[in-house]
Parts: C-alpha cells; structure tokens; sequence
C-alpha cells in the first residue's frame, strides 16, 4: 500500500486540528487530529508509545486521556504540555513515523461535538454589525455602554449542533403585522444565520477570580466556525423587555476541527478598528501589534443544488476582540469551566464591491436593514430575502494567501428544514 500523502489543506502540518470520531468498526466517540485527508486516532498513538516520554514526564496517562468522548481533560492541560504534544505529532508526520494502524480516511469518520460545554455565551461586538442592523430591534444610534465594555449574552448548550445538522424551521410568537401589532404564533418568516466564530475555554478560571489579559491565550484552547441561527421576527418580539430568548437558543452550528491556539499564532495582527473611547485597564491588550487575529472567512448558500456566495468577512474586523471578550466575561468572578463555549457575535466588515454594493455582510437581517439584495429570488412562502426549507448554509474560514492557504477550518454546516 502507497504512504498517503497527509500534508494537505485545509488540515495542514501546521494546523493539526482537534476533533472528536466514531467509525462503523469502532462507534464509540474518541479524540483525534485531522491531517489532510486522514485522521490520526490519538489513543492509539499513544498507545504505540509515541507520546511515552510526555507521559512519563508529567505523571498522566494520555492514551487514557484521548480515549474519552471530549477534548475537556486534553484542553485542561498546561498550555505547555500541550504544545508538546502537538509538536510530537508534528516531528513524526515529517519523519514518516505515524504507524498506519492510528491513521482513518477522514470520509470513513463521523464527527462528533469535539467538547462538553456547560456554557456558552454569544457576543455583539462588531461595530459594522451594530451600523448596518441599527433601528428595528435597536436604537437607531449606537448605545453609549456597546463602546465601553463587550456587549454579551448567555444562550443555551442543548441546541450546540455539529457539522453537518439539519435545522428544523423555529416556531414561536411574533407581531404578525410590525412591532406591537396583534401576535401570532408560528414558523419564523425571517429565518436567518450568523457569521461568527467560537472559541473553546482551556484551562478553567475558578469562580471568585479573574483573568488577566495577558494570559487570556493560554486559557483559549482553539477556535470553530459558528453559525448562531437566528429567527428575526421571534426575536423583534423577543427583544423588550430582556432580550432575544427562543429566536436565537434554537440551534447554533458548529465546525467539527478544533483549530488550536499554537497553529494561530503566525496569523496574530493588530486590530482593524482603533478603540475610542480608549478601553479600561484591564481590557487593554498589552502588545497592540498582535491583539486580533487574521481569519478570512466566507458564507455559502446551497438553494435548489445551486451554490452561491453570500459575503465573505474576516476576524480582525471585531471591534472588541476574542481577548478582550474572554477576559470580560471572567471579569466579574463568575468562573469560567473547560469547555465553555464562546461566540464571537456576528463578523461584518465595510467591504463593498465595484458596483459599492456590501459584501461583507454576516447576515441577511444587515441585508435587508441596508437595502442590499444577497440571496436568490425565494419560493414567497417566507419573507423574501431570507432563508427557505431545504436552504443549506455554509461557513468556511482560513488563513494565509498569496503562497496559498495555510490551514483551514473546514466546514459549517447546516440545512433548514420544515417545521415540525
């Protein structure tokens, strides 16, 4: 049998994602690393005694470890150790030393959520998001407290969904007419998705104590894609007194490869945005030079087995960054736990094409908020200009470019269905 050739995108030498597997053979859920078209079983690497003088060295089984159904006790190690880890498994893929028996075609897996979350809180801070979404659901300005502090709310861990899942279409009340007209109950009209990121908390922070900034790298285990589906109208209801509830806790997808804090580190870049006003101590990112991260990223529709693209981002346009959320969010001692979840809230830039129409765009509410036409004529069961049964929506991320991608994150995925 030929040597597979494992060095390919978007799961590159450089990347060596996280993710958790099953296969028909062996159903039971167990961690591993995506390397190009292959997987490499990662209790079975350790098994062979690769990874024996990590162990032996700092008094943990990690056959042990990566035979469990979640990342949680991997991501829970020092940041050091895991890097030794990850560098382990690098130097063998150079020298050809993975033995076959660890590796499985990546077709032949089936994916699984790669942590167990006890929490998961979903930002608002991109300042384009905020512009082009202003008026309806919010004030027409910009609220004062939005530039002073990350906007943030919590939402739910039941409905975390991994690639690819179908989503059936929401039903809930909603002003059948505008705002404060008669209610109705019903399927949302105005389906919507969400082009964000998440990241996974690593190393817990106790309740009672924060974070430092500094450190907030060292408690980020790694970055997802992430939809966070939204029912627009469910949520215009939702909205006064205490926020959206139903429309946004109905299903959030995820990508299945966990990319790891270590394969980002080449893509830190300053932040698109300067802060003013200039944000509190504690949320000032001491190196500003590398404060943001350079995460290209791109939203694809599947209607009627035609594929088009709906806009395209990048992380570094976020006003407030992943490490000013995170050192937020643990800000007031509420603690943070291995696993949690955190949304990057909606990625829209100021892009505009040729003709100066939006590109950049995260979702079709900030379509239809600025006029500007994104998907293809609908059915006109729903709200034209938003999502229709049987709609698949698709969300990819990478970095590099020029010499070509450096590592992806591979897909997000979801299909709507009708309601139930």
């Amino acid at each position: 049998m030929a040597t597979p050739v494992l060095d390919q995108p978007p799961y590159t030498l450089s990347n060596l994602p996280y993710g958790v597997i099953s296969t028909a053979s062996e159903p039971k859920p167990r961690c591993a690393v995506a390397i190009g078209q292959h997987v490499i079983e990662l209790a079975k690497y350790a098994k062979n005694g690769n990874l024996f003088n990590i162990e032996s060295g700092h008094n943990f089984i990690l056959q042990q470890i990566f035979s469990e159904p979640a990342l949680n006790s991997f991501a829970s190690l020092p940041w050091p150790t895991r890097r030794t880890v990850r560098e382990q498994i690098q130097d063998d893929l150079k020298a050809g030393k993975i033995p076959s028996s660890c590796l499985v075609e990546l077709k032949d897996v089936t994916n699984h959520l790669p942590m167990k979350s006890t929490g998961f809180s979903d930002f608002y801070t991109s300042l384009e998001h905020c512009q082009n979404c202003s008026g309806e659901m919010t004030s027409s300005a910009i609220a004062k407290n939005w530039w002073y502090a990350p906007s943030v709310y919590n939402s739910r861990v039941s409905s975390l969904l991994p690639t690819p899942h179908d989503i059936p279409r929401p039903k809930n009340v909603y002003f059948a007419a505008g705002v404060d007209s008669q209610p109705e109950y019903g399927p949302t009209r105005k389906l919507d998705f969400e082009l964000e990121m998440g990241y996974y908390v690593s190393q817990p922070i106790p309740y009672g104590e924060t974070m430092s900034i500094a450190d907030s790298r060292e408690h980020i285990f790694g970055f997802v894609m992430l939809n966070d589906w939204s029912a627009r109208d469910h949520q215009l209801f939702e909205m006064r007194p205490l926020g959206p509830f139903h429309s946004k806790g109905f299903g959030t997808s995820i990508s299945n490869w966990i990319v790891p804090m270590e394969a980002l580190e080449p893509f830190a870049c300053e932040p698109n945005t300067q802060q003013d006003p200039a944000p509190f101590e504690h949320l000032k990112w001491p190196s500003p030079r590398d404060g943001a991260l350079d995460i290209k990223l791109r939203i694809r529709l599947v209607r009627n087995g035609k594929e088009s693209v709906l806009g395209t981002s990048n992380l570094k346009y976020l006003y407030w960054t992943p490490y000013q959320q995170l050192t937020h969010h643990a800000a007031s001692g509420c603690g943070m736990q291995t696993g949690d979840l955190i949304g990057t809230g909606t990625i829209s830039g100021a892009g505009r094409n040729g003709k100066g129409e939006k590109v950049e765009l995260g979702c079709l509410y900030e379509a239809e908020r600025t006029k500007t036409d994104v998907l293809p004529e609908g059915s006109g069961k729903y709200q034209d200009g938003y999502l229709e049964d049987g709609d698949e929506i698709i969300l990819e991320g990478w970095c590099g470019g020029g010499n070509g991608v450096a590592l992806g994150f591979g897909e997000c995925r979801g299909r709507i269905l009708p309601p139930k």
